[in-house]
């Protein structure tokens, strides 16, 4: 039953209450979770501050207190492969951390409380070097990570390698190098063995990866690797020592990523827990953690059933493995201390947070959550998990949000416009974690579908792979089928359908709207539009990735004149939004800007939001208001809906070449 006192308005111009403004004030991403301290029980972890440039901060729970330890200016964040990830260790008392403006590491000494908080110092002398993913090497006073050498004329592919870097002085010595790429150097609990993953162009981490394993000679140095698992066809992920000294990893030679480990004898592998289900993620950053030990002898793990993430312990003794009860259902990170467990997680109806789960008591602590002014819960639309029948008898996935206001309907037989959001990547998936940004289109009438295509991570191998050779191609089909679906099922306005993605979704954004005639209008967050220019800008770790998405050279060039929207733009007639970060070295602004002027060119409506300061995400507080109602704006024109009944707080106007009122 509808209330009598709601509103009646038109769908997609519903006045809400979760104002673009409110989205940045809740843009709090949390990340890199970490166990430690002097005395281990302190939880660490990285928040970012929209209202400060998009700042990370180091914050640390001790006793009933949280702490911040790295005031502004100083940003916890590298810049390896670009995208960073795993930019700070804890030894004890003592944190060191990779600062962003100028990837020096720095040590910071901590204390029970801010009054024997030392100001960072840095350790690693200026220079094009870059760190990220290290450990602590305490027994020869050292730090182990992945270092990413530039050169001096910022041209030619980085060096990357597993270095030491001095803890008393900087210097940095090298003990791996030869592969294209590294990550993960683990330490064996004796500090004897050293681990660590590498690969080689032209695969990314989630194709193939090999783990190594080599001890430590007298001066440091290691010895002569030994391959324990992996290669070309063959993808380990997060490699971790037990307490009793066995090697553990993750690895998706049964075509889905499961727990391994390493028998006493360093000889032969085992499998712990074989299922059809995803106990790792793609390599997209470094420091991901989705399982600990609280013992030797108890794994706590968590994986992706479906798309949705669950929590057990696993007894490796008997491969039993055991529902752990939580309220969530995206776990991001995962770290395990012998009496409780820490997770970055959430819902449907739960934003991220840092949860802390005690093994002898129940229910859960709430430490820290991404968005503190959260709306009422009869305001917030939650997801149906849905999956329908897609190209070449493909089923695809995706989460579908119903428009949901408790204070406005819309008039009766009407349709709501949807927006189908491609994820970025593509390998790597979206969650139902709660989300302003959605709740921002949801709470105004929008429909939104957050759709899972092939290539998605959380389905297996074959279905990652389904985007093998495929891209532009499988990812858009889904998102084409996804929107049928909709309207099939009477949920959404065929004349009202939007497309939209950001980054590698931004591709798939493109090639819908110029292949096929299903949406209406579409908006590109840093979306690629060439790919022989992506080939062109792309840096290291990202730059044979077409090599796997599309083919590699030289027969990569007739599917890129095919399959690179700026080739066509001939065919692309409906409107377009495009959103582009001046500083953005994943994809450079040409890669819109190209897009923009042949648009306005053709005498299609286009709008073009440029921000300075911007790399490749939004993280500043008025770059996400400003681009939020800049896209509201753009489809209320485009889409004729009705502008006058909107509230005129909710956007705020932009430019729109060629558009006829």
């Amino acid at each position: 039953m509808t209330s009598p006192a709601q509103t009646i308005a038109d769908y997609g111009t519903w006045p809400s209450t979760i104002s673009a403004a409110r989205v940045a004030a809740g843009a709090t991403p949390l990340s890199s979770l970490m166990l430690g301290g002097a005395d281990g029980g302190d939880i660490f972890w990285l928040a970012g501050r929209a209202a400060e440039a998009g700042r990370n901060t180091l914050l640390r729970h001790h006793g009933a207190a949280t702490d911040e330890l790295t005031p502004a200016p100083f940003n916890v964040r590298s810049r390896v492969h670009e995208y960073g990830g795993g930019a700070y260790a804890v030894d004890g008392a003592t944190v060191y951390f990779s600062h962003f403006a100028d990837n020096r590491l720095h040590r910071l000494e901590i204390g029970a409380d801010d009054e024997t908080l030392r100001a960072p110092v840095a350790l690693t002398a200026a220079g094009k070097q870059r760190f990220a993913d290290f450990v602590v090497d305490r027994a020869r006073a050292r730090l182990i990570g992945v270092r990413e050498l530039h050169g001096e004329d910022g041209h030619g592919e980085p060096s990357n390698t597993i270095c030491a870097i001095g803890t008393a002085d900087g210097a940095e010595t090298v003990l791996a190098q030869g592969a294209d790429f590294y990550s993960s150097p683990r330490l064996s609990p004796d500090g004897r063995s050293l681990a660590w993953l590498t690969w080689d162009h032209p695969r990314m981490p989630w194709e193939g990866t090999t783990l190594w394993l080599a001890g430590f000679q007298d001066d440091g140095t290691l010895t002569t690797p030994v391959r324990v698992a992996g290669g070309a066809e063959e993808s380990i992920c997060q490699p971790e020592w037990s307490p009793d000294g066995l090697l553990h990893f993750v690895s998706d030679r049964s075509g889905w990523w499961n727990l391994y480990r390493l028998g006493a004898d360093r000889q032969q592998v085992e499998a712990l827990c074989p299922m059809d289900a995803e106990f790792g993620s793609p390599h997209w950053t470094f420091g991901n953690s989705m399982y600990g030990f609280r013992s030797a002898s108890e794994i706590v793990c968590t994986y992706i059933d479906k798309g949705v993430s669950r929590l057990a312990r696993l007894l490796p003794a008997s491969g039993k493995l055991e529902a752990i009860a939580n309220p969530y259902e995206e776990i991001r990170e995962l770290r395990v201390a012998p009496g409780y467990i820490a997770m970055l997680a959430g819902g449907p109806s739960i934003p991220l947070e840092l949860a802390r789960i005690d093994f002898t008591e129940e229910g859960v602590e709430i430490l820290a959550q991404s968005i503190a002014d959260l709306p009422d819960e009869d305001n917030l639309s939650i997801p149906t998990n849905i999956s329908y029948p897609s190209a070449n008898g493909r089923t695809a996935h995706a989460f579908f949000y119903a428009p949901r206001n408790r204070d406005v309907r819309a008039p009766e037989g009407g349709k709501p416009p949807v927006i189908v959001i491609s994820h970025g990547g593509p390998t790597g998936m979206t969650v139902n974690t709660l989300k302003l940004a959605t709740q921002y289109w949801t709470s105004r009438g929008f429909g939104v579908l957050d759709v899972n295509y092939g290539g998605s991570t959380g389905f297996g191998r074959a279905y990652r792979d389904l985007l093998k050779g495929q891209w532009g191609i499988v990812d858009v089909e889904d998102c084409v089928a996804g929107a049928r679906a909709l309207v099939e099922r009477g949920l959404a306005d065929n004349d009202r359908l939007i497309v939209r993605g950001g980054s590698a979704g931004g591709l798939t954004t493109l090639c819908a709207l110029t292949f096929h005639d299903v949406f209406k209008a579409g908006a590109s967050y840093y979306g690629v539009s060439d790919l022989q220019g992506l080939d062109d800008d792309s840096h290291k770790f990202e730059s044979r990735y077409t090599s796997y998405l599309i083919a590699p050279q030289p027969e990569a060039q007739a599917l890129y004149q095919q399959r690179s929207p700026i080739n066509h733009t001939d065919k692309l007639a409906r409107p377009m939004i495009f959103f582009q970060g001046l500083d953005d070295k994943v994809v450079p602004p040409q890669q819109s800007e190209k897009m923009v002027d042949a648009l306005k060119a053709r005498g299609v409506p286009v709008a073009y939001v440029p921000l300075e300061g911007e790399g490749h995400g939004f993280r500043k507080a008025e770059n996400i208001v400003r681009t939020l109602e800049a896209e509201l704006y753009f489809y209320q024109r485009v889409l004729k809906l009705n502008p006058g009944l909107h509230d005129p707080s909710a956007s705020t106007p932009v430019h729109i070449d060629n558009l006829k009122d």
